[in-house]
């Protein structure tokens, strides 16, 4: 199994101050969350014994207007504090006891006992147990999306089944709306609907980036119009019109019409060379678990998609170094693929969308490989420069990142998809 983006952070020797009072605090206020649901949960109980034969619905509906007006936040509002109280004190126990010692977040126990719940009932056991593990280790965002992840890896025994039945209901219809518009949807595979949406952003950048290139001077770009104004969404839109209904691009710039969807698509090696021994399923890059029939389908030889085999076992071993500044672009996919999102604590920036950065400046000798690049978002690049954080990569982690905030406490940052990479020694050898 790949580990997921995780955070670690580590002692420091430093005595108490601001932040630790932050965190204390922090921790009294899980403690308290755990005793209000605690007691939600009493409230609850108390309620049925005293009104047996009031149905439950409006039982229920009694207790919700209580808790609500004592608490002062809406009925909707005081029914997901029912809800949470039910799963975390009479149903999934374990929670509370984690809850109650602030390992985890009130936030946390709650995206779990979704997460548990929306599972089949032999299935929850291993939700819940990997679940609580996760909790104890990552922020609310990374969280959110590991849980999203196993529930898709549990759940993947059934995938092919469950795939086939939903392809069968794909469809296109239309939904008026005011002024003249409607909405076109397309119930489709996500894997296509991924690539139209990725073709179609890509021709949109394409155009209002010659635009601004030739509003600025910078280039004289005869294909773009200089009354042009749209926004980006404005270009997708007309971009999809163009091609369902001329059928080409004919009428798009140059730079427009060669574009193509590039989706990332990762097969476990032994499904894909149809090995019997159990394995994790084929994963599309923005989109998760598909069927491994079609991921031999994908990698069959299409271009657009990158092929990336993973060993179930050893994973991928690989060492990659250029003598420039830009890396190139296998460089660049392999490093967002390696990452998944962006590198700083907690942040959930798609890779896809972040920036390739030089851990270790280029002005100051960092070079442009592995094991010195990583995707950071345009905020979190910014703050690696100009906030004072000393930012560096773990040799031998994989590509895990270190964070060392102003204050002096370090934050490990782990990739999707830690991969090992050999590096050129630095001594010379011993011959």
């Amino acid at each position: 199994m790949n580990s997921r983006p995780s955070i670690e952070v580590e002692d420091t020797d430093f005595g108490p101050d601001t932040v630790d009072r932050m965190v204390e605090v922090a921790d009294m206020m899980t403690v308290l969350a755990a005793e209000r649901l605690m007691a939600v949960a009493v409230l609850h109980a108390e309620a049925r014994e005293r009104g047996p034969r009031m149905s439950a619905e409006i039982l229920d509906r009694s207790v919700r207007l209580e808790i609500a007006s004592e608490l002062r936040i809406t009925e909707y509002a005081a029914g997901e504090l029912l809800a949470l109280a039910d799963g975390v004190v009479h149903r999934y126990p374990a929670v509370y006891d984690v809850l109650h010692r602030a390992e985890m977040t009130e936030k946390h126990a709650q995206i779990l006992i979704t997460a548990v719940d929306s599972v089949d009932p032999p299935l929850r056991a291993q939700v819940l147990d990997e679940g609580m593990t996760l909790a104890t280790e990552l922020p609310v965002g990374s969280f959110r999306r590991a849980m999203r992840a196993l529930v898709d890896r549990v759940r993947a025994v059934s995938l092919v089944e469950r795939h086939s039945q939903a392809v069968a209901g794909r469809r296109v219809y239309i939904e008026p709306v005011d002024d003249a518009m409607s909405w076109l949807h397309a119930l489709i595979p996500s894997v296509e609907a991924h690539a139209i949406q990725q073709r179609l952003t890509g021709i949109a950048g394409a155009i209002v980036g010659r635009r601004s290139e030739s509003e600025s001077g910078s280039g004289a770009d005869s294909d773009v119009a200089a009354d042009d104004t749209r926004t980006t969404d404005q270009v997708r839109a007309d971009a999809l019109s163009d091609l369902l209904i001329d059928g080409d691009t004919t009428l798009l710039p140059d730079a427009a019409r060669g574009v193509r969807a590039s989706v990332v698509v990762t097969v476990p090696v032994m499904s894909l060379l149809g090995s019997d021994a159990p394995t994790e399923p084929a994963t599309v890059e923005g989109v998760g678990p598909i069927p491994i029939d079609r991921a031999r389908e994908l990698c069959g030889g299409a271009d657009g998609w990158m092929r990336v085999l993973t060993h179930p076992e050893t994973g991928m071993v690989l060492s990659v170094s250029r003598d420039r500044y830009s890396p190139p672009p296998s460089l660049r996919k392999l490093v967002k693929w390696r990452s998944a999102r962006c590198m700083a604590p907690g942040c959930g920036v798609p890779a896809s969308r972040c920036q390739i950065d030089h851990t270790l400046a280029w002005e100051h000798g960092g070079e442009t490989s592995l094991w010195n690049s990583a995707p950071l978002c345009q905020g979190h690049h910014t703050i690696k420069h100009h906030g004072s954080w000393v930012v560096q990569q773990i040799d031998g982690s994989g590509g895990a990142i270190e964070w060392t905030s102003p204050s002096g406490r370090r934050y490990v940052v782990k990739p999707e998809r830690p991969m090992p990479a050999f590096r050129p020694s630095d001594e010379p050898p011993p011959f």
